[in-house]
């Protein structure tokens, strides 16, 4: 899978993308990130890329003639690279997109190619955004200076469930969220550390009584801090009906 970010600041972004698990993943080939400086396509011989918007207002606005010519160069790019037929999608940081959530994050993993484009200042003109842009995206109900750190959290949240990134698929699928639950707590050695145990259910070697007791702890968790996902999870999980005894 290839990711091109969109960026005023590519070296925050690969300060971020490069290194730990989504670092190696590149390294090994299992994804592809690449960042891209919107300066490098303006035309100003200063290499401005905003201007003061129409109507007034505080701040500066990122123009529309060096976003569009660089969508058109990242295409041109990952066209080479990933051949004919590649199902891409253009997403723009932006607090007035769909929340990412977990499961959408997991749709995303069903394209070849994910364009990002990063805004700053008080935003980019609209007129670009209505014709490179197939969808907005927020991480949450919040402002932040650029989207350049929403981009990276993207990424992250997508790459690791493509395949090799992670060890096994399980890697994701039971942690907090994507199982439905909050996760378990967990233990390592020592056994007692400031006079507190590990669970001994832990310790047992019983299998099928340590997914009980972590299944158990997660609900409890769960309902006390996102009862919401609880309700979902009891939903989506039915108890299974008694067989009746003849």
């Amino acid at each position: 899978m290839r990711f091109d970010i969109m960026t005023l600041f590519p070296a925050m972004v690969r300060a971020v993308l490069d290194e730990s698990i989504i670092g190696r993943a590149q390294k090994a080939g299992y994804i592809t990130v690449e960042a891209h400086n919107i300066r490098d396509y303006s035309q100003d011989k200063h290499h401005r890329v905003d201007d003061t918007p129409y109507g007034g207002g505080r701040g500066m606005l990122m123009a529309a003639p060096p976003v569009y010519d660089c969508h058109a160069a990242v295409c041109a790019m990952a066209d080479a690279a990933l051949g004919g037929n590649v199902k891409r999608r253009t997403i723009y940081l932006s607090p007035k997109g769909r929340v990412l959530t977990q499961d959408y994050a997991q749709t995303l993993t069903e394209y070849d190619h994910l364009i990002l484009l990063c805004g700053h200042y008080e935003g980019i003109d609209q007129r670009v955004l209505d014709e490179i842009v197939d969808e907005e995206i927020s991480i949450g109900d919040y402002v932040l200076t650029g989207g350049e750190l929403p981009a990276c959290i993207l990424v992250d949240c997508v790459a690791r469930m493509i395949d090799g990134v992670l060890p096994e698929a399980v890697c994701y699928e039971s942690e907090s969220i994507a199982c439905g639950l909050l996760e378990y707590p967990q233990y390592t050695r020592p056994a007692v550390w400031h006079d507190v145990p590990v669970p001994e259910v832990l310790q047992s070697g019983h299998h099928e009584k340590i997914d009980a007791w972590r299944l158990e702890r997660a609900r409890e968790l769960t309902g006390v801090l996102r009862p919401d996902l609880l309700a979902a999870y009891d939903a989506a999980h039915p108890p299974k009906p008694k067989k009746k005894r003849k």
